[in-house]
């Protein structure tokens, strides 16, 4: 299967369990890769045969920035649930990093691979 990456999509939603995490958005970075084939796309350089990642990107902008979720595990679900939704997807993987979330780590990150029909 071919891939499509988009990385470190930088957004800003309310994450996390704590009090103070409810009340203020915080920085997630979101990277996916979008499993699909792309030999059609390639042989008739034809728009209509690939996936439209600019649209893919657009819904997970949409989908964080209005999230309210607990856990960056079901953030990630949520953002795999939205890239599927696309036809010409057949995986994808996610991956949701919370800077900040650790003294002495730059990040914490979840990474899940979904399928067509999971």
């Amino acid at each position: 299967m071919d891939r499509i990456t988009i990385c470190d999509i930088a957004l800003r939603c309310i994450i996390g369990i704590f009090p103070e995490e409810r009340r203020e958005k915080q920085d997630v970075i979101i990277t996916v890769t979008l499993h699909a084939d792309l030999a059609h796309a390639g042989a008739t350089d034809d728009f209509g045969d690939t996936v439209d990642y600019k649209a893919v990107k657009k819904a997970i902008v949409e989908l964080v920035e209005a999230s309210e979720f607990k856990l960056i595990e079901a953030l990630a679900q949520a953002i795999a649930d939205a890239c599927l939704a696309f036809e010409r997807v057949q995986q994808v993987d996610v991956r949701v990093e919370k800077p900040g979330a650790l003294r002495f780590a730059r990040t914490v990150a979840v990474e899940i691979s979904r399928g067509r029909g999971e």
